[in-house]
């Protein structure tokens, strides 16, 4: 039986003017040279570290990569074979890591983190799509009419209303267990309802998942696994929870022992020349919360087109103890919002930019909205631009 040929063999016979016949590689795809190469990224921090990269929330964000990396390599077909001679360290063929980042490929990592990191293509896998990426692709674009939208459609509705009044809010998607019957979400730029759950299961991999039916405001449904939503929300730049409702009071008007959470309401007037400012100065007003002191929350509003690109003046102030400042903001702006002034100011770069807090309304009205927040009578009033008033609103 013929041995084998060393490196120091070649070396030798080829002293000796013997040539060698070389083993011919075939060439390899661009795919499985992108999969070769953030391999190697993965080798050299083994060789580093001593260990593999891990999912580890407070770890470097780099090592964050590298682990999800190896997550996507490991569910590739073809990946073992093609790094048979490479793969010293078994990591190819090696356990699953930890759940912690599952899904969360480069993009969505740097996402959450709030990085924004320009790859190199030699070390990105962005284009190589496992079967299940594919197959929630699928889920999200195959929906069909759901043919009793009838029954959800005040579900909808409602959710609008709370979302105007500040009752709910919405905030980034983080989390799968975020996913649970009765809650709405927004993917895509539509409302999505998760109206059934089926019982959950294991994937091959060992996660969790289930079936669900979700509602899209649209009249549509999609009987998608809660995996695919969730891929669907993280791919969104968009995709947001909406929280469910905040019992209890918005804020209160006085302290109680443990409240250090204060804020205040502000009313400004600008000092703009811009036409329709000057023609209304005594009505022009910016309503805003803030949970600084005003004078620093104003400080170069010349510079800044949400003041109009003037200097402002305080003509009231409310203070206000235990609030969410995002909720009564968005309640005193719903209020208001028939008067919402339609007013477009370029910034420093000549660029336009809409103004939206400034409302043409009197004084003596926000004096009175306020009074109706404080006692909790507020949100069964709108304003009336005709009679200058608040009026009770057809729910």
């Amino acid at each position: 039986m013929a041995n084998e040929f060393t490196d120091d063999d070649d070396a030798l016979l080829s002293e000796l003017g013997i040539e060698v016949e070389q083993k011919k590689h075939a060439a390899r795809t661009p795919r499985e040279e992108r999969i070769i190469a953030g391999f190697e990224d993965i080798q050299k921090f083994v060789a580093e570290h001593g260990r593999p990269p891990r999912h580890s929330v407070d770890g470097d964000i780099f090592e964050r990569l590298y682990a999800v990396r190896l997550d996507r390599i490991r569910e590739l077909p073809e990946a073992r074979n093609l790094l048979a001679d490479l793969d010293h360290e078994n990591l190819a063929a090696g356990a699953e890591v930890a759940e912690s980042a599952e899904d969360l490929d480069d993009d969505a990592i740097l996402a959450e983190l709030g990085i924004e990191v320009e790859q190199s293509p030699i070390t990105e896998l962005k284009h190589v799509r496992s079967a299940a990426e594919k197959k929630a692709a699928e889920d999200v674009a195959n929906r069909q009419k759901c043919e009793d939208f009838e029954t959800f459609r005040p579900l909808f509705e409602k959710v609008q209303r709370e979302l105007d009044q500040g009752d709910r809010e919405t905030r980034p998607f983080e989390l799968k267990a975020e996913i649970q019957k009765g809650r709405f979400f927004i993917v895509e730029g539509q409302k999505a309802y998760v109206a059934e759950m089926g019982e959950a299961t294991l994937t091959d991999q060992g996660r969790t998942d289930a079936r669900l039916r979700v509602i899209f405001d649209n009249g549509t449904e999609s009987n998608m696994l809660m995996r695919s939503l969730q891929r669907a929300l993280n791919k969104d730049d968009a995709g947001r929870r909406i929280t469910d409702p905040v019992a209890g009071p918005l804020f209160s008007d006085t302290a109680n022992e443990g409240d250090d959470t204060t804020g205040t309401i502000y009313v400004l007037r600008s000092k703009s020349d811009h036409p329709i400012v000057a023609a209304n100065r005594d009505l022009v007003h910016k309503i805003g919360v803030t949970t600084l002191s005003v004078e620093k929350r104003i400080a170069g509003a010349q510079l800044q087109p949400t003041f109009l690109m003037a200097a402002v003046e305080i003509v009231a102030t409310y203070e206000l103890y235990n609030i969410n400042q995002t909720r009564l903001e968005n309640l005193i702006h719903r209020i208001f919002d028939s008067a919402r002034l339609d007013i477009q100011i370029p910034d420093r770069f000549g660029r336009p930019v809409k103004a939206r807090e400034w409302f043409l309304v009197p004084l003596f009205v926000i004096n009175e909205a306020v009074e109706k927040i404080r006692n909790g009578t507020i949100k069964n009033f709108v304003y009336d631009p005709n009679s200058a008033a608040l009026v009770e609103r057809n729910l």
